[in-house]
């Protein structure tokens, strides 16, 4: 019997496979180790080296890419979302007169940055209802920072480190403060 416990016919042993499960649904190899039954103690080596070994890099390379089909969240369109709040154009939510169009009149891309909408009916100065419209706009900030991250821009390491990655997602070692 090989260490670890019995293999199966893929390579892998019932923990091993549950460690993948695991780490599936955060992405956090040493939780994984643990929700796995492996020794908190030595959880962090024992998730890294998991994430290390090709026989089971390969089975989280190929569940990512199933979940990734299965769900359509790519990281291409997740990245294309990013964009569109990151780079959207406060004039588009407004008609030639400066009156806020409609939530129907808005294009796709304007639409999708918008966080919140209020619209409160007073009197107005003749006695008829007024309607006032107020839009809240995602955090653009957010955005630029996150496709910031995304392109490196604020790594002081570029040189990868101790870093694992899939499909060119970073999923390795947290350097603010792991």
């Amino acid at each position: 019997m090989a260490k670890g416990g019995p293999q199966k016919k893929d390579g892998l042993t019932p923990k091993q496979k549950l460690f993948i499960d695991e780490y599936l649904i955060d992405l956090n190899a040493t939780q994984a180790a643990i929700r796995a039954g492996y020794n908190k103690i030595s959880a962090k080596v024992i998730g890294h080296e998991n994430l290390t070994k090709p026989y089971i890099y390969d089975k989280i390379e190929e569940a990512l890419q199933k979940r990734a089909e299965r769900t359509e969240i790519t990281q291409d369109r997740v990245l294309k979302e990013y964009a569109r709040l990151a780079f959207v154009d406060p004039r588009r939510f407004y008609d030639e007169n400066g009156d806020l169009k409609s939530i129907v009149n808005l294009d796709a891309d304007t639409a999708a940055c918008i966080a919140g909408m209020d619209v409160k009916v007073v009197a107005g100065a003749d006695g008829e209802p007024e309607k006032i419209k107020k839009i809240k706009i995602t955090d653009k900030k957010g955005a630029l920072d996150s496709v910031a991250r995304h392109l490196g821009m604020f790594d002081k390491d570029r040189s990868g480190g101790d870093r694992i990655t899939f499909n060119n997602i970073n999923f390795g070692k947290k350097t603010d403060g792991d």
